[in-house]
C-alpha cells in the first residue's frame, strides 16, 4: 500500500464511522485499565459481562483492594485466566494506591511497571484515556496490517512501528480503533467479508483478488 492508498484507506474508515470507540465498557480511567488488563485473551463481550457485575460494587483501586483476590476472583470467574488477573489486578491496584494517590499514571513506563499491564494494555490506556496516538497491536489489528499490506510485520512490535511510521497524523489518534473494528467485523481471520469491505481497492489482498477474478 502506497502513501497515497494510505491516505484514502484512513479517509474512508473515518468517513464510515467519524467517532470510533473502544467496544469496553468503562467510565473512569481506572475502570478502563481494570477492563483492558482482564481483556487479555478474553473478548470484550465477555470482559463487559463481568464488569457490569464488578464495577457498581468496585470501580476504584480502593474498593477492588477491599474484596481481596478472592473477592475479585467471584466476580470475574467468567474470564479466562481470572485467578491470574484477579491477583494481577490487586497488586496494581496496591501500587496505584500506595503510589499514585489511587490515580492512574499517563506515562507508558508507569503503566507497564504495573503488574499484569504489557505494552499493548499502556497502548490501550494511552490511546483511549489519554489521547495519544498509540498502536495497540492485538490480533485484528496484526491481520489487518499484513493482510492489506498497510504495514507488514513479523510481530505485533514491528507492526506497531510501522504503523506509527505509515499512518498520516491526522488519523493517527483513531486509527487504533478503526483497525479493530475493521478486523474484528470486516477483515475477519477465516473468513474476510471481502465483498462488502470499502477499502478492497486499495488492500494488497483485494487487490489479488480483483486481478485473479
Amino acid at each position: 500500500m502506497n502513501t497515497q492508498e494510505i491516505e484514502q484507506f484512513f479517509a474512508i474508515l473515518k468517513a464510515a464511522n467519524p467517532a470510533p470507540q473502544t467496544e469496553l465498557e468503562y467510565s473512569s480511567v481506572f475502570e478502563l485499565l481494570a477492563a483492558v488488563l482482564l481483556s487479555a485473551q478474553a473478548t470484550d463481550v465477555g470482559v463487559n459481562k463481568a464488569t457490569r457485575r464488578l464495577f457498581p460494587v468496585a470501580n476504584t483501586p480502593q474498593k477492588i483492594l477491599a474484596l481481596g483476590v478472592e473477592g475479585l476472583a467471584e466476580y470475574i470467574r467468567t474470564i479466562g485466566l481470572y485467578r491470574t488477573k484477579a491477583a494481577n489486578l490487586i497488586k496494581t491496584c496496591e501500587i496505584l494506591v500506595n503510589k499514585y494517590g489511587g490515580e492512574v499514571p499517563g506515562t507508558r513506563e508507569a503503566l507497564e511497571a504495573l503488574p499484569g499491564v504489557g505494552r499493548k494494555t499502556a497502548n490501550v490506556v494511552l490511546n483511549v484515556a489519554f489521547g495519544e496516538p498509540t498502536m495497540a497491536v492485538d490480533t485484528h489489528i496484526f491481520r489487518v496490517a499484513n493482510r492489506t499490506g498497510l504495514a507488514p510485520g513479523k510481530n505485533p512490535l514491528q507492526v506497531e512501528l510501522g504503523l506509527l511510521k505509515r499512518v498520516p497524523a491526522e488519523y493517527a489518534v483513531d486509527s487504533h480503533h478503526w483497525l479493530i473494528l475493521h478486523g474484528r467485523y470486516v477483515c475477519k481471520a477465516l473468513k474476510p467479508d471481502c465483498g462488502a469491505c470499502q477499502v478492497r481497492r486499495l488492500c494488497d489482498h483485494g487487490k489479488t483478488l480483483e486481478s485473479t477474478a
